[in-house]
């Protein structure tokens, strides 16, 4: 999960959002000690920086379980480099240790 700079919370506006329950306890759940109230707010972040093109993970070769050859159909970035992979170039699929799929250049494993 991308991790952002920590607003103290004296800074941040009040607001109210109604949760069932059991999607409550879920949240609970996977936050442990972070606290559920934080993970939405990482949650929140999250999904505004991808809609907004802003979003870029960040991945180290331990991340990447497994690749796979492939051709990109769009314009990609390596999540290891940064590096700009074209349509139709040749490049790699990286299985991740949380079982995503995301985009590899060739040389981005080497070495």
């Amino acid at each position: 999960m991308h991790t952002l700079t920590r607003t103290p919370t004296t800074e941040m506006e009040v607001t109210s959002i109604r949760l069932e329950r059991e999607l409550k306890e879920k949240l609970k759940e996977l936050a442990g000690n972070q606290g559920y109230q934080a993970l939405i707010r990482d949650l929140l972040w999250n999904y505004v920086q991808q809609k907004s093109g802003d979003y870029r993970p960040q991945f180290s070769r331990a991340d990447i379980r497994a690749s796979l050859a492939a051709t990109a159909q769009k314009e990609e970035h390596c999540v290891l480099t940064g590096k700009l992979i074209r349509p139709q170039e040749p490049m790699l699929l990286g299985l991740t240790t949380n079982g995503d799929m995301v985009p590899l250049s060739l040389e981005s494993l080497a070495g």
